[in-house]
Formats: structure tokens, sequence, C-alpha cells
């Protein structure tokens, strides 16, 4: 037996605020989704363009692990411990790897963190020492102490694997 529910509530979201539009989506149908209660999302908000609507309505059910159209990003806030630029690396490694749809990447600012941080990513990068970074591949090693000025190239190599 099927049973389809609609939950329809309408979207009183100005062009001026389409973060809001993120945010009650995800309140409002968010643990619905991560619940069981549903396989799919529309989204209808007439003064916003069509891209946003279909980015949110996909990051939602990426969100919820129902659907997987972009490459997941897995971070560690940074603290004291953190061994390099977190953002900045973030963004560099965004940039070599979001045409990886389906594959998760953990960018984690020390080793301390790695075990629970990355603990289901395909990939890793891990500040390892000062200057220093180790990639993995599940939870393995690949590569140890890569000098950071040549970790995100070879970071570029090892999602090849």
């Amino acid at each position: 037996m099927i049973c389809r529910i609609q939950m329809k509530k309408p979207a009183r979201v100005h062009a001026a605020r389409r973060d809001d539009l993120v945010i009650k989506a995800g309140a409002n149908a968010g643990a619905l989704l991560v619940g069981g209660l549903g396989d799919g999302i529309l989204l209808e908000a007439p003064d916003q363009d069509f891209e946003l609507l279909r980015n949110t309505s996909f990051s939602l059910l990426q969100g919820c692990r129902m659907r997987n159209t972009k490459t997941e990003y897995v971070s560690c806030p940074s603290c004291g411990r953190t061994l390099f630029d977190l953002q900045v690396i973030s963004a560099e490694i965004s940039e070599k790897t979001s045409h990886l749809p389906g594959v998760s990447i953990a960018i984690i600012g020390c080793i301390v963190n790695r075990p629970g941080e990355m603990a289901d990513a395909d990939f890793g990068y891990v500040g390892g020492a000062p200057g220093k970074i180790d990639l993995y591949v599940g939870k393995m090693v690949v590569q140890r102490g890569i000098a950071m000025k040549n970790a995100t190239d070879a970071f570029d190599s090892t999602d090849q694997r």
C-alpha cells in the first residue's frame, strides 16, 4: 500500500530574504524526510528563481541522505589545534573536486578530530603536523607529511584512485 502525503505550506518569502526560504524548507520538511515520511520535495515560491528552488530542494534531499547530487564536504570547526587555514584550503579543495557528485570529502584541521569527523568520508585531508597534511582514502592513509604548498595538488591526484 502506498500512501502519499503532501504538505502544502505557502512560502511567504520575498526575494530580499532568500535565506529564509532555505531555512523554512529545512525546518518544515527536513524532519519529515529524515523520519521517512516522504521521498521528495517540491518548493514553490513564485518570486524566486528556478535554480535557487532546484538547488535548495536537492541540498535538502542530500542533507537528509536521500539523494546525492553533489560533492559533500565535512569539516571540523577550526580551533587552536588546526594546522592550516581551514577556510582557504576548503575553498581550494572544493574548487578542484566539486565535479564529483556522491563523493564525501573530509577536511580536518588536526589528527585529533580525524577519527570521528571523517568516519563516513570517501577521502580525507588531515593536518598531520605543522605545515604538513596527510591524505586518506576511506580510513586508510595513502600519503603522509605532504608539504602544505603541494597538498591540494596531491589531493587532486588522490581522487583519481
